[in-house]
């Protein structure tokens, strides 16, 4: 039976659950506490979903992210009345700004202890600001059929605001009288001796809502643009192959190049992409090409690529900007002359174009990028090749050539996530690439990654020391954990991207405040967590790691690298492979 009749908390906390399986929940994280006891029990108990116990609220909010960022389907979050909610708020802020379904219970106390300093209560309404889709205090549970078709219309429509218009963050604060407990109350159970779970769940499936997205044509002045460009930015799409052959398709009936970000998966695609260009931040760090590779149009699709320099060089040139994003929202923090088609990329139709225009000076356009495209990546291979060192740039460099078909990859922010931007090759391998880029911010980096790894294909973390150890307590989900996650730490004892910065140059206070070199020793650390852990000695001994990967557990695999003699490497390399261009 999968409503519990033993109280009325049970019941109320059982037909919630009932109610998201029904809709296609599949996973609920659950962390400790009391005043969440009824929910707890409900969603523990459901046969059919899987309920994972996590004791770090923030940790447990970003493994549910994560879990949700490769799925494409909301994840439920419980977690107990007081402070505990307020450290799902990171994750809450970076699932919003990435367009991730997030499904929120706050359990808390009924009004009547509000207020009035009654122990873990706080003001728990609007907790989360206006972040989340929706957000809603249930009634405290009641027994009349009224109510109880109220709530199960309530959770309907939270899980549809979870995921329309715009994937993202729904939050119900479910208050709780006693007993908390699954203590059995018989004038509860009598009420409901003739309740008809059928009739009551009947039409409640997971194809309750079905969002679609119409076809559109191609805009008609597109195809009196020569020169133009297609940017495929940080995206998850639902299909990768699907998202990459869709791209593909615009860029060759256009003959526009593609400049594909490092998160995206169209860089692992490449072979359906002859138009792909991956270095075109080198190419725009040469002055000379930048004025020469002035398109007309730019047409992006998914969130705004990491290079800093097409952000500038964009917002100098104030191209005509059309963006292919399906959601309402504004995506263009350059504040061009911007037009959006709203759809998915997929839904674009160039059927109904009879005949291509007139198209000699795209065809030479085209030419133009690849082969400086074809020059920037031969320079970059003979570069990092005689690279014998552990130098943190020729990781990002490496793991495409490396990793085995379809790999998921997850990558952190800072230096990581740069260095993939500047050196990730085109190939293809299907490697798929998560991140969270939604905030770009460290929080929740290892548990994300431990979310995106969990139940699925083997897969790998690159991260920094910092990155890493701001969210350690991930490894708290390592006996519940359920299939591979190998991380390559990149230990250089502090925060790389500073380096990067002016302030790099004032020391102090650089080291100590913004560097902050924290000289943890992994090896410990990675015995305490029951965690597998190596030291990396060569690059030989690094690719033998990568493929193939284990099947299971979490492996930590260390390279130390030298943080100031990086960085130093790293401006000198791109300065030098940019001016080589020409």
């Amino acid at each position: 039976m999968p409503l519990d009749f033993r109280n009325l908390n049970t019941f109320w906390a059982s037909l919630i659950a009932e109610t998201l399986y029904r809709l296609g929940l599949t996973t609920a994280i659950i962390c400790p506490g009391s005043r969440s006891t009824p929910l707890t029990v409900a969603f523990a108990a459901h046969p059919n979903i899987d309920a994972i116990p996590i004791l770090d609220e923030r940790s447990a909010s970003f493994f549910a992210l994560g879990i949700a960022k490769r799925t494409h389907t909301p994840v439920a979050i419980i977690c107990t009345s007081g402070t505990a909610g307020a450290n799902f708020y990171p994750a809450v802020i970076e699932a919003t700004e990435s367009r991730v379904p997030l499904l929120i219970f706050t359990a808390d106390r009924p009004p009547e202890l509000r207020h009035c300093h009654a122990g873990q209560a706080i003001d728990q309404l609007k907790l989360y600001g206006n972040y989340p889709n929706w957000q809603t205090e249930l009634a405290i549970p009641a027994v009349e059929m009224g109510m109880l078709r109220y709530l199960r219309q309530t959770i309907i429509h939270s899980w549809e605001r979870s995921r329309f218009p715009t994937p993202g963050v729904v939050h119900l604060n479910c208050p709780f009288r006693d007993p908390l407990a699954p203590i059995i109350q018989p004038e509860i159970q009598q009420l409901f001796e003739n309740f008809k779970v059928d009739h009551f769940f009947d039409g409640v499936t997971n194809s309750h809502s079905i969002f679609t997205f119409p076809s559109l044509s191609l805009p008609s002045q597109w195809l009196f643009k020569q020169r133009g460009i297609i940017i495929a930015g940080v995206a998850h799409p639902k299909d990768a192959q699907k998202y990459c052959q869709a791209i593909a398709n615009l860029a060759q009936f256009l003959n526009y190049p593609v400049l594909a970000e490092a998160l995206s998966p169209v860089r692992n695609f490449a072979h359906f992409n002859p138009n792909l260009i991956t270095t075109y931040d080198l190419m725009l760090r040469n002055q000379e090409l930048a004025q020469n590779l002035v398109p007309d149009i730019v047409i992006q699709i998914g969130d705004f690529p990491t290079s800093k320099e097409l952000r500038s060089w964009l917002k100098t040139i104030e191209p005509e900007h059309w963006i292919i994003e399906p959601s309402p929202e504004n995506i263009d923090p350059l504040h061009n002359q911007t037009s959006y088609l709203r759809i998915e990329i997929e839904q674009l139709k160039l059927d109904t174009i009879k005949t291509q225009p007139k198209q000699p000076n795209n065809l030479f356009w085209l030419k133009q990028w690849q082969e400086i495209e074809h020059k920037a990546r031969q320079t970059i291979n003979k570069t990092l090749i005689s690279v014998n060192f552990f130098l943190e740039s020729k990781i990002s460099w490496l793991l495409p050539q490396i990793l085995s078909k379809g790999t998921p990859i997850f990558i952190a922010n800072s230096m990581s996530v740069r260095n993939a931007e500047f050196f990730w090759q085109r190939n293809s391998n299907q490697i798929i690439p998560y991140c969270n880029r939604g905030a770009n911010g460290i929080d929740g980096t290892l548990s994300t990654a431990l979310g995106m790894a969990y139940q699925a294909k083997s897969s790998v973390m690159l991260t920094g020391d910092l990155a890493l150890i701001h969210d350690i307590n991930g490894f708290l989900i390592n006996h519940k954990f359920q299939g591979h996650l190998t991380i390559i730490l990149i230990n250089n004892n502090g925060g790389g991207i500073f380096e990067m910065l002016p302030i790099s140059q004032f020391n102090p206070p650089f080291e100590e405040f913004f560097a902050t070199p924290q000289s943890l020793d992994f090896s410990q650390l990675c015995q305490t967590y029951k965690v597998f852990y190596k030291k990396v000695t060569d690059w030989q001994q690094l690719k033998q790691l990568l493929n193939p990967l284990p099947h299971q557990g979490i492996r930590l695999l260390e390279i130390q690298t030298n943080r100031k003699k990086d960085a130093l490497w790293l401006n000198n390399e791109l300065n030098r492979l940019a001016n080589n261009l020409i």
